[in-house]
């Protein structure tokens, strides 16, 4: 499954659906991560933390929308 994570949108609201060890567990089972770059910045979750642990970057919520089968 093709899971997507786009940032949050809310105003001071920093919180983001899965961590890089989420992110890795979920790869080795079998699926895809798609996150939005910066989702996890303010909260101290670096964008190479999560290509580290097997998501792929992507550039907008609008594109993470698009490919995503479950966000």
């Amino acid at each position: 499954m093709i899971i997507g994570i786009p940032q949050e949108v809310k105003n001071n609201e920093f919180r983001v659906g899965l961590t890089p060890g989420n992110v890795s567990g979920l790869c080795r089972q079998g699926h895809s991560i798609l996150i939005q770059r910066g989702a996890g910045e303010q909260i101290g979750l670096s964008d190479e933390a999560y290509r580290l642990a097997g998501a792929s970057l992507i550039n907008s919520a609008a594109e993470v929308f698009q490919k995503a089968e479950m966000i």
